[in-house]
């Protein structure tokens, strides 16, 4: 049998901290920790508040577990992030990248001074996220362009139309096509052909604000969704990077234009989520039908979609 003693020592030799906290927030014991590769010693936190060590929107997310945990009477299992930011007392110069935890949480049988407790074993597991978000981040990237891929795309187009629904932020869509690119593959080979793709991803990466996303939809069309853009605000902007468009695609293309005059342009076209739409398809839809008015009207134009 094992004694108490024992036990205390096993339990001090946790690679991993467990720490008992009440539903108040107050740090009844601390345990484990000992893997100095991820952890710090916790024995200080013992007496204080939650909200003593952390940032309050923080602290009221982990109260927020822990009456979970209580409440429920099961174990709750949640991945969060805590950086330098979110602990007081720490100097602004932190770690650049937040450190990833699983938290195990357990509700106890038992109070302590009249409060129920929970046992929170935290895990860093910020190798696992990282490698997690870059497997993610590959599923949702074109190989080519390093722009976001259709699949992506749908997910984040049902996002701003839900945010559109729900709370009226508004979403433009560009939708863009390569002109001229099926006879600069005929002509000069595929290789030539994904050059003119890559100026025209790189061109959208260099001028997209931050929040806004590029997509590659198919061969050589593109989609930029815009959040927070107003339909107007949006052909401007579309008017602009068609500009943009035209400049590198000009430097690229200089041997050819001397020799056999052959310029790819960009065809934009414009719409925005719409009260009467039913989901994303119908914008998208639009922004395609405004696509091929400005290709039928000579393309190298911006055309915005008919409401």
């Amino acid at each position: 049998m094992i004694d108490i003693k024992q036990m205390a020592l096993v339990l001090d030799a946790l690679p991993d901290p467990a720490f008992l906290i009440s539903r108040s927030g107050r740090y009844i014991a601390v345990f484990g920790g000992k893997d100095a590769r991820y952890y710090h010693d916790g024995s200080n936190l013992v007496g204080h508040y939650l909200h003593d060590v952390l940032a309050q929107d923080k602290a009221q997310w982990f109260l927020g577990m822990i009456a979970t945990a209580l409440t429920s009477k099961t174990l709750h299992i949640e991945e969060y992030e805590l950086s330098s930011k979110d602990v007081k007392g720490l100097p602004d110069l932190g770690p650049e990248e937040a450190i990833w935890f699983e938290g195990r949480i357990q509700p106890l049988d038992f109070h302590v001074a009249g409060e129920e407790v929970v046992l929170w074993v935290a895990s860093n597991i910020s190798k696992r996220h990282q490698l997690e978000t870059k497997l993610r981040l590959q599923g949702d990237t074109d190989e080519l362009t390093n722009l976001l891929n259709r699949r992506r795309l749908e997910k984040d187009l049902t996002q701003h139309f839900d945010n559109f629904t729900q709370y009226g932020t508004p979403t433009s869509i560009l939708m863009l096509d390569l002109d001229h690119l099926k006879l600069i593959n005929d002509r000069w080979g595929h290789h030539e052909g994904d050059k003119t793709i890559l100026v025209v991803a790189n061109t959208c990466l260099a001028h997209l604000r931050c929040g806004d996303s590029g997509y590659r939809f198919g061969g050589d069309e593109f989609v930029i969704a815009l959040p927070g853009m107003e339909l107007q605000q949006a052909f401007q902007f579309a008017e602009q990077l068609r500009l943009n468009f035209h400049q590198e695609l000009l430097i690229l293309s200089q041997d050819r234009l001397t020799k056999e005059g052959v310029c790819p342009s960009v065809s934009i076209g414009v719409a925005t989520i719409e009260a009467g739409d039913t989901s994303y398809e119908a914008s998208l839809k639009r922004a395609d039908r405004a696509l091929y008015g400005a290709k039928h009207a000579g393309r190298n134009s911006v055309n915005l979609a008919a409401c």
